[in-house]
């Protein structure tokens, strides 16, 4: 006949498993517990668990890429990535640092929006920044207006009269469409292109 438990001995074993379960954070088993209970949390969001994957994945290879290019750059530029949008903030030194960190981000798989908060510490080399910020705008409010270009798959910089381009294209005909459209805009003394042509499915 095999031995009675008592209560006493149930209380026992239940208060050695509290213990265990409160000590396991540091073990593998805490670990693969913690994990689990991270992949329940991102699935209760309204996104679903595959699109924090993919966010995941952005911001890990947007570290590596900036860290492998420009490792001061890496240094000044935080990222937040939501469903494919990616938010840049902090302060840069040179105009040109925040167009190089706009054309890296665009350049990662499944980014759909690039939102360019980053600042400039020295634009003691801008000539006319109240005419950039003015193309800037007339051309953003330009491509929102027509309705055969998606504005939302492009970001604008424009750094004394030179306006730079970048996104994802949804065909090479709307390319074209956007790039008239900076051209046509006074006082743009040249535009650079750094949109690529998304591949039909």
């Amino acid at each position: 006949m095999p031995p009675r438990t008592t209560p006493v001995a149930v209380l026992g074993a239940i208060v050695l498993a509290a213990l265990v379960a409160g000590t396991a954070g540091c073990t593998p088993v805490g670990i693969a517990v913690g994990a689990g209970a991270a992949g329940a949390t991102a699935t209760q969001k309204e996104k679903g668990f595959a699109a924090a994957v993919d966010d995941t994945r952005i911001k890990a290879e947007l570290n590596g890429l900036f860290f492998q290019t420009n490792a001061a750059l890496y240094q000044d530029v935080s990222f937040t990535v939501e469903e494919g949008r990616v938010l840049l903030t902090g302060i840069v030194p040179k105009p040109e640092d925040r167009v190089q960190a706009a054309k890296l981000t665009w350049s990662v798989r499944d980014v759909s929006e690039v939102i360019n908060e980053l600042k400039v510490a020295d634009e003691s080399t801008l000539t006319d920044k109240g005419r950039d910020i003015s193309i800037a705008a007339k051309l953003r409010t330009r491509l929102l207006l027509d309705d055969q270009v998606s504005l939302i798959n492009y970001s604008v910089d424009v750094v004394n009269q030179t306006v730079y381009i970048m996104g994802v294209a949804r065909t090479e005909a709307e390319l074209q469409r956007v790039l008239g459209t900076a051209r046509d805009i006074a006082y743009v003394r040249q535009v650079v292109d750094f949109v690529r042509v998304a591949t039909p499915k």
